[in-house]
Parts: C-alpha cells; structure tokens; sequence
C-alpha cells in the first residue's frame, strides 16, 4: 500500500506544478494559477466527511481501488487533450478537481487503517513513514515535472504523471486486504448524515481534537496556499524558469522528508500536541521570511526549514486523531479533519485574490503573519494541545480544565 501511495501522491504533486505552469502560460494571471490549487483541493471541504464515514463503513480497498483507477483515467484523458493541442484552462481546473474527489475520498480511509494494521503503539511510526513518503512526492514529483517541462514540454511531463498512476493502480489492484473490510460487519448501517452529524459533535466536544481542527483550518488556509502561486513568484520575483521552480518546490518536501525521518526514528513521543504545535509555527514563520526574501539562495534553505516544521504537524495531525479518538469514531474524526483540509480552497482563492492586488510576495506575507498570530492564540486558549498523550485514550473535554500529565 505505501509505494502505491508514494506513486499517486508523486504524481499528484507533478500534476499540479504541470498544470500551475500551463495555466501561467496559457493567462499569464496569479488568479487563474491559485485556481489550479482551489479546485484540486475543493473536493475535500465536501467530501471529507464522506470519506471518514466510508472509513468506518465499507470495504476500505474497494475505496483505494477505485479512486486510483478514476486518477489514471482523468490523467490519459488530460494527456489526450495536450497531445491534440485542444488545452484551455478549464481542462486543467476540471483534471485537477477530479483528483481532488478521489483524494478527498482516499484520505481518510488509508489513514484510519494504520490503526487497524499496528494499533495503538504503533500509529506515531506509521504516520511518520507515511510523511516520509508524503515528502519524497512532494520532491521528487514538481522537481522531474519542472526538467520534463523545461526538457521534452507539458506532454512529456504529463506521460510521466500519467504512468505514476498507472503503477499506483497496478499495485492497489494485486493488495489483498480483505480483512481490513468494515470495521463492525454485524452492527447496522445507520443513516449516512446521522452518522456524519454524530461524528461532527464529538469532535468539537473534545479540547484536543478540537485544536487539531482549528490548526489543520488555518494552515491550509494561511499556509500551504503558497503552493498555489509559487510558479508566480518564481516567475516574477525570483526571476527562474522551471527547471529551477521544480527544485524549490521541492525544498519543502526535503525538509520534511528529514523531518519525518526523525520522528520515524523517535521510540517514544510523549507531547504530540506540542510536535503539533511547534512545527505550525516553525513553518509559519520560516514563510513569513521567504515571503520577503528576493533571492534563490534564501528562498531555498527557508522553503527546506518550512518543511521541516510541516513534517510535525501533518505526522501529528492524524496521529493525535486517532490517539484521543474513540474506536468507533475514529474514521469520524479523521473525516472531520479532512474537512478542515479541505478549506485550503478558500485560502487558494485569498492568496490569488491578494496577489492580484498587492502582489504575490506581500499576500504570502499576509497570510504568514495572520496564520502565526491565530495559532499562538489557539495554543493559548487549549492548554490540552500542549498536555502530554493520555495512555489510556480519555479525551479532555471542553470545560474539563487543564489535563493532568
């Protein structure tokens, strides 16, 4: 299951800078390219939650599967449209939303199943692995991307996206998990929007699931978004092509591919609210400085060091999830988180609106600031993000005061 991960996610990441910089190509507009972001990332505000009830409900590889053959096939037909020279922007938009559906569907289902596989002890390990291999996509898909484009153009580089999801599909295709189907076969299907509904209020009633949610919101709205209009920077302010756009998006991945590793590394992790917390805001105020910087040789080391704090917090995301979660609301939980990931649309569609306005350095710049300010705030007011991991899987509930360590 992890290398078919890797893949999907390897070219998900090239398909993004592949599409970010034809879109730039065919607009010249930071908007137009920051929509690449929000209607990849869009699905998931919807349907977050359905992949954490699909999580809790049904065959989990029948999930995987079938979302990794819909990637494959929207990736030959968007290869179609390049090869034919018939590309416009909507085709772009409409490839990457129909990703995002497969993703958004996806996400919640391959994490809650780390439990189910190592259990309790070893869900921290697990979800650093899975960063790790989160990490070396994000390096290895928009650095090949940005050669491939610059090389052999956009229908070179979409052949080699398009064979990524090929091998992902082959090798979920020969997974055979069957008794990793529902996870209560003899309880009864309740109502998909009952269940939903009661999932959601759990969440919220626990401190630290709670705080996972608020953080998870702001940086994929604050954040992450300057995925989106990178190719604009690079472009505009950094004044590179490319083949050298593909490396610096993979900066972050190599800082939080390291990242991951030493957490992978870690026997025993006391304080994961604090993992949590410290790396939000290593990444915050690493973006803060490569939001002012006008030179690659800055830019680089802040986008590896950016990566290095997100490593803490998309390990510990899901980690502290499922952790202080229920059994039977643990697909749940991870849904309600995914619907906190999925409101990076709305920052994509901020960050371009910015930058169409004041200019894509100082919307980063905006965002940076506000995402810090907000999440020093939070920690302040949840004093359970910063407790250690209660062993026996109590959450603290709001109102409950500070938890004893």
């Amino acid at each position: 299951m992890w290398p078919a991960n890797v893949l999907s996610l390897m070219a998900r990441w090239g398909q993004m800078t592949i599409l970010g910089w034809l879109v730039l190509e065919l607009t010249d507009s930071p908007w137009a390219v920051a929509l690449v972001g929000f209607f990849g990332n869009v699905p998931m505000f919807f349907l977050g939650l359905v992949g954490g009830y699909l999580a809790d409900s049904v065959d989990r590889r029948r999930v995987l599967v079938t979302t990794s053959f819909g990637a494959l096939v929207v990736a030959v037909a968007m290869l179609v449209v390049l090869v034919g020279g018939w590309e416009r922007p909507w085709h772009c938009y409409l490839a990457i939303m129909t990703v995002g559906v497969g993703w958004a569907l996806d996400l919640p289902v391959r994490r809650s199943m780390f439990h189910d596989l190592l259990g309790r002890g070893g869900v921290t390990n697990a979800m650093a692995l899975d960063s790790m291999g989160q990490s070396g996509a994000v390096i290895l898909g928009p650095a090949v991307a940005g050669v491939l484009i610059a090389t052999v153009g956009f229908e070179g580089a979409y052949t080699f996206v398009t064979g990524c999801y090929l091998v992902s599909f082959l090798l979920l295709n020969r997974l055979h998990l069957s008794h990793m189907g529902k996870r209560n076969p003899d309880r009864k299907s309740g109502h998909m929007l009952k269940d939903l509904g009661v999932g959601f209020r759990y969440t919220f009633s626990n401190q630290t699931l709670f705080g996972v949610v608020l953080i998870t919101v702001l940086m994929n709205t604050l954040l992450f978004p300057y995925q989106h209009i990178l190719p604009v920077i690079a472009n505009s302010v950094l004044e590179i092509g490319p083949a050298p756009t593909g490396f610096l998006q993979a900066a972050a991945g190599m800082g939080s591919f390291v990242g991951a590793i030493s957490l992978a590394s870690r026997a025993n992790i006391l304080h994961h609210g604090r993992v949590y917390v410290g790396g939000s805001v290593l990444a915050l105020a690493c973006l803060i400085i490569f939001s002012l910087s006008r030179w690659y040789a800055l830019s680089f080391p802040m986008l590896l060091l950016l990566g290095l704090g997100t490593s803490g917090f998309s390990t510990m995301q899901p980690t502290l999830a499922m952790l202080v979660s229920r059994e039977d609301m643990r697909g749940k939980a991870l849904g309600v988180v995914s619907l906190g990931i999925g409101t990076g649309p709305i920052g994509a569609l901020y960050i371009g609106a910015l930058a169409d306005a004041f200019g894509p350095a100082m919307a980063i710049t905006v965002n940076a600031v506000t995402g810090l300010a907000l999440i020093l705030m939070i920690v302040a007011l949840l004093p359970s993000l910063r407790a250690r991991t209660m062993p026996d899987d109590r959450p603290v509930f709001i109102g409950a005061g500070r938890p004893k360590p």
